[in-house]
């Protein structure tokens, strides 16, 4: 299968086996939807059997097995508790004993919102599921879960929540994907950034209220490098797409004013919390590095146990799915008469809407390695300067 080919600088990293004398945080507690979830899908939708996500081939790259994530291996939180030194963050509703809580929880939910149902039908454009979780839902969620951890005095959770790292999202995408799917305007949809981004920042408020004092907090991904997108909104206008990545210029540019909106409120939150550490995470920048340079090359570490070196030929198609162009057709990842890549490794995105490991690790490498946090996560994490010294970064020029 051929993708777009580019001419650019190939970055090679190459991550030596190391570990944090510490770890950074004594846990991570994360919000979110299908690009945070680590399993509560299952849970949360358990008469949803069929769910492609709960069978191979979703897993099949690095747990040989599905998981409930929506990916084929590890997704970026993984590699993040990684990092830091942590286990992989559970799901909240895999285990109801503190015990099973120890490295923190994750509340992210597979199609997860920002807004709840009533704010689209209030707005014209109501989801297919009234049953959608969102944000509101899954902090019912984690005030549930302080009472487990804290059953005497909840105010005694405070060294906890001094001592944890709150991933809030990434969260906003569904709330734009799932007007998308269902035909809404693009004029409308464009309305729900504003909401979306007040949602965002009363979360964060709440959190900071019930004593979070470091919170990552993400930005939407580049969606007009979305195969799913780049496919129903195929063009024969040259001017629709970015020269440089061959995505989709008026989705990305949609992304970025997201982005640039949670940027000016995250710095509003500063202004207001001054003894809160609020760092964003720019997943969009990070993921960008992908399709501006679209072999790049990153350690992946534990796959097949053996250390090797991946190379993303294919950073706009599906690895899972069908169709010649960018990997999607009618049949789904899971369903259908699909079919999957020989190495998905090779490929940007897995089933045409969620990234790859490969990417992820990529996008994992720029946030916690990179320039993709500000202020920079090392700020508040210094261990991670040790990791990036015994690394090795070399650069190739593929001229």
């Amino acid at each position: 299968m051929a993708s777009m080919s580019l001419a650019g600088a190939v970055l090679v990293v190459v991550l030596a086996a190391a570990q944090p004398a510490r770890a950074c945080y004594s846990r991570v507690f994360s919000f979110g939807d299908s690009l945070a979830d680590t399993g509560n899908y299952r849970f949360v939708f358990s008469n949803d059997t069929r769910a492609p996500v709960l069978w191979p081939p979703y897993g099949e790259t690095y747990f040989h097995n599905a998981t409930g994530r929506f990916s084929n291996g590890r997704i970026l939180i993984d590699f993040i508790a990684d990092a830091l030194g942590l286990p992989f963050v559970p799901p909240y509703w895999g285990g109801r004993s503190a015990e099973y809580f120890a490295g923190g929880a994750n509340f992210a939910v597979g199609g997860a919102t920002a807004l709840s149902p009533e704010f689209f039908r209030r707005n014209g454009a109501p989801l297919a599921n009234d049953n959608t979780v969102h944000l509101d839902m899954e902090m019912d969620w984690f005030r549930d879960l302080i009472k487990l951890l804290c059953p005497n005095d909840t105010a005694g959770c405070s060294d906890m929540m001094n001592d944890s790292l709150f991933l809030v999202g990434e969260i906003g995408g569904n709330d734009y994907n799932l007007p998308f799917f269902a035909g809404v305007p693009f004029e409308k949809i464009q309305n729900f950034t504003p909401s979306v981004i007040a949602k965002i920042s009363s979360t964060i408020t709440e959190l900071i209220e019930l004593g979070a004092k470091t919170l990552l907090v993400p930005g939407n991904l580049p969606i007009g490098c979305v195969p799913t997108y780049l496919m129903r909104y195929k063009s024969d206008k040259k001017k629709d797409y970015e020269p440089e990545t061959g995505c989709l210029r008026w989705m990305n540019q949609f992304s970025e004013d997201h982005n640039k909106l949670l940027v000016d409120e995250l710095e509003e939150l500063r202004q207001l919390h001054p003894g809160v550490t609020i760092i964003y995470a720019d997943y969009y920048g990070a993921a960008m590095e992908i399709f501006l340079t679209p072999k790049k090359s990153v350690s992946l570490a534990k796959i097949k146990d053996n250390n090797r070196t991946s190379t993303i030929e294919y950073p706009l198609v599906a690895c899972c799915g069908g169709g010649e162009t960018y990997g999607v057709s009618s049949a789904r990842c899971g369903r259908g008469e699909y079919k999957v890549c020989d190495d998905p490794q090779k490929y940007g995105s897995w089933d045409g809407l969620h990234p790859s490991e490969a990417a992820y690790k990529v996008i994992a490498d720029g946030l916690l390695r990179g320039s993709y946090t500000h202020p920079p996560i090392a700020n508040s994490c210094p261990q991670l300067t040790e990791m990036v010294s015994s690394a090795e970064f070399k650069v190739l020029y593929d001229l």
